[in-house]
C-alpha cells in the first residue's frame, strides 16, 4: 500500500482464471477472473515485511501458487481446510472435475519473522466445518481463527467482497463500497501498484 503501512496478515480469495473451455460446468461465476501474471504482480512485499499469508486456492493452482510464494519471498507453511456442510451437518457438494467439491483450502504462508502479536501456534484448528455461504462468501471462522492466533493485529484482504466485510479489518476489492479509507490512502496505493478497478474501504478501523 504504501511504505509506512505494514500488516500482520494478509488474506486474498484471487479470481483465478480457469483453463477449461467450460470450467464452471454450468454454473456462473458472477465475477470477472485475474490472470495468474495479474496476481503475481501484487505488490505483496511492500504491504508485509513480516507477518502472515493466507490464500484461498483452486486445485488448478494449488502448485503455482506454491512456487509463487517463494517469489513474493514467503515460505509454505500450514493449510486450512473449510468442509462445507448443510444445516443438517451432511457435506454440501458442488461441481467438480474429476469428484464432487465440498471443500476449499486456504494456505498459510510466512514472511520474515512472525507477526509480534502471534499466540501460540496451535491454538486453532487446520479444519473449519461451516455451512456453505454465498458465492465467494467465506467462513466467518476463518476471521475469528486469524484474529485468534495473531490478536490486535493489522488485516488486510484483498479481493475483498461486500458479504465478506468485517470490523478492524482493512477491505480491497471491486465490490467494495464507500469511503473507508482516508483518500490519501487510496492516492498512495494506486501510486504503488493497485488491482485493476479495485475499489477501497475499512469497516470500525
Amino acid at each position: 500500500m504504501y511504505e509506512h503501512e505494514q500488516f500482520d496478515v494478509i488474506m486474498m480469495d484471487p479470481p483465478w482464471q480457469l483453463a477449461t473451455a467450460n470450467p464452471t460446468r454450468g454454473v456462473s461465476l458472477g465475477y470477472s477472473q485475474l490472470t495468474d501474471q495479474h496476481i503475481a504482480d501484487l505488490p505483496l512485499p511492500q504491504l508485509q515485511k513480516n507477518g502472515l499469508l493466507f490464500v484461498w486456492v483452486i486445485n488448478a493452482k494449488y502448485q503455482w501458487c506454491l512456487n509463487q510464494f517463494k517469489k513474493w519471498g514467503y515460505e509454505f507453511v500450514d493449510e486450512i481446510v473449510w468442509v462445507k456442510v448443510t444445516k443438517t451437518r451432511r457435506l454440501a457438494k458442488s461441481h467438480g472435475f474429476y469428484l464432487q467439491h465440498a471443500k476449499e483450502v486456504c494456505l498459510v504462508a510466512r514472511r520474515g519473522d512472525a507477526p509480534p502479536g502471534l499466540k501460540n501456534r496451535a491454538i486453532g484448528s487446520d479444519i473449519i466445518f461451516a455451512p456453505r455461504r454465498g458465492q465467494s462468501q467465506k467462513p466467518t471462522e476463518i476471521y475469528e481463527l486469524i484474529e485468534e492466533l495473531v490478536p490486535n493485529g493489522r488485516y488486510l484482504e484483498i479481493f475483498a467482497r461486500k458479504n465478506n466485510l468485517r470490523d478492524y479489518w482493512v477491505s480491497v476489492g471491486n465490490e467494495v463500497t464507500g469511503t473507508g479509507l482516508p483518500p490519501d490512502d487510496v492516492k498512495a496505493f494506486e501510486e504503488r501498484g493497485h488491482i485493476p478497478s479495485a475499489k477501497y474501504g475499512a469497516s470500525n478501523r
